[in-house]
Parts: structure tokens; sequence; C-alpha cells
């Protein structure tokens, strides 16, 4: 998909999950099924089809499920052999099978600027990826395979981005900028849920960046904000300043699936496209309609 240098894909999946409670109680909230697969598998299946293989998940307390679900269950694949269900036990197969993966712990929950830092010693002196698990982005190329392509050509940070509602904007950070190009803009400042009033642009991050490695110097120096969280977006303001920054609209379909109407939203679209059942569902949500 991409001839980019990039190797590296970092999945913060640390967060408690605190808006799906009690659904996550006990299970990470990356874990939770958008249909038929965890959310945090779209994420890796995301980042393998922008052609790369090492996933470094920065978890925490209580998230051994991620891990147990990309690994080897020889249990259930026997299980599954013995009972002849061969597809499932393809599939299960090439779940393990994806990606290279290596789990960092999050000690203290001191926010995404804090849980990329976890990766330093791992990404090493070279651009990577970060993915946000609660953004599900349904697109032709891969979402963070676009950011790449514009890595490629620019050689500098890049931030994923798409146009909000005005009423939306105080939920994200937001941009300031100007045009560089069809759909990509040179950021000269980042504001974190600012008021309408104070919204510079309607183009809201969405959780796919592609960084180098002079970040972490920089989220190493970042004092805590607000909730004695270390900001990604303070980071990269800081970085906006020191060298330059661009920004991509993003093509495709994105879904809040850290929200629960958005989750549901997802969780509707994605079934009714499914080959197995969407045309039933289909005729279900008609019923229901009526």
């Amino acid at each position: 998909m991409s001839s980019s240098n990039i190797n590296k894909a970092v999945i913060p999946a640390a967060g408690q999950g605190t808006r799906f409670l009690p659904a996550t109680k006990a299970s990470p909230k990356e874990m939770l099924p958008l249909v038929d697969k965890p959310l945090i598998q779209y994420i890796v299946e995301e980042a393998v089809g922008s052609d790369i293989r090492d996933i470094i998940v920065i978890s925490g307390r209580g998230k051994r499920a991620i891990e147990d679900h990309f690994d080897v269950s020889y249990e259930l694949e026997e299980m599954l052999k013995m009972a002849n269900k061969d597809d499932l036990l393809k599939e299960v197969r090439r779940i393990s099978e994806l990606a290279n993966f290596c789990y960092v712990r999050q000690r203290h929950m001191r926010g995404l600027g804090d849980a990329i830092l976890c990766a330093r010693h791992l990404v090493g002196n070279e651009p990577f990826v970060v993915m946000l698990g609660d953004e599900i982005i349904d697109a032709q190329v891969p979402a963070i395979a676009q950011l790449m392509q514009l890595y490629e050509r620019f050689q500098a940070p890049i931030i994923g981005v798409q146009e909000v509602q005005p009423d939306e904007v105080s939920n994200y950070g937001i941009i300031d900028a100007k045009p560089a190009g069809d759909g990509i803009f040179h950021v000269t400042d980042l504001i974190e849920k600012p008021s309408i009033a104070e919204a510079p642009s309607r183009m809201a991050v969405i959780g796919r960046y592609v960084l180098t490695p002079d970040v972490f110097a920089v989220l190493a120096k970042t004092p805590p904000g607000k909730n004695q969280e270390v900001q990604l977006t303070d980071a990269l303001r800081t970085v906006a300043k020191q060298r330059p920054m661009y920004a991509c609209t993003i093509k495709g379909k994105r879904y809040d699936a850290g929200d629960k109407l958005g989750f549901l939203k997802a969780t509707v679209e994605f079934a009714l496209k499914s080959p197995e059942f969407g045309e039933r569902f289909a005729r279900y949500l008609k019923q229901l309609s009526l």
C-alpha cells in the first residue's frame, strides 16, 4: 500500500474506558465488538493494510485480553479443527499472524502524550505512526496510509483531520493552519477543545498521526495539563513552532467509537455492509421504522 520507510505503529490502549462503564469494568474498551471484531482489530488491520507490521500497544492494568486476542490459541484452534469449522479456524489463525506485537505498560494514567512517550525506547530514531482506537475510519485507502503518502512528500509530521460541524469543535483538537494544496494544510498551531468563538477553523484532529522522533524530547519536557495529564496536543504545538508540520484531510467515513452514540452508528452501518447478514439486517431495520 505504501513505499514509506515507516515501519512502526503505536496504539495507545491504556485508558480506563469510563464512557462505556459498566461494560468496561472488567473488559478493555478496545475489545468492545464492532459487529464481529473488537475495535482494536480494525486499527491493527488498518496499519497492516498500510504495510506496517510492527505494532506497539501501550497497555495498562486489566488489558491482558488484548494480548490474548492477538496471540495463538492452541485449544481454540484444535476445537475448531475437530469440528471441521475451517473458515473460523482460518480466521483465528489469521489474527495471530497479522503483525509483530510488542506491549508496553503505561504505569500511571498520565495522558496520551505520556502513553506515546512509553514507546520511545522501541521506536528509536525513526518516524512512526500513532493510531487511536476511538476513531474507526472506513476508507478505500487506509486512513494512516493517506498520511504516510503525504509524509513521503514533506518528510515532516502529518496530522489527520476532518471538518466538523460548528457545534462539535469544542469536542476536538482544532488546527490553526494555512492551505497548502488539495486537502493539505500547513499547521501553525493546535487548540485543544476550543469554544466556537475561539476555534481558528473547523478542521478537527481525528486520531491518526505520522510523527517524527523529535517529538519524544518535546513530550519529555511537556508539563502536565488538565487532570495532571501530558497532552499530545501541547507537544505538537511546540513541534509546530520548531519545524514544518502538515495536516491531511482524511478521505473516508469516520466513526467516533469512543462515544456511545458513535459506537452504535458504527455498529449499524458496519452490520448493513456485512455480506453474511447485511440484507436481512436492513429488512429488520425497515420493519422497525414502520
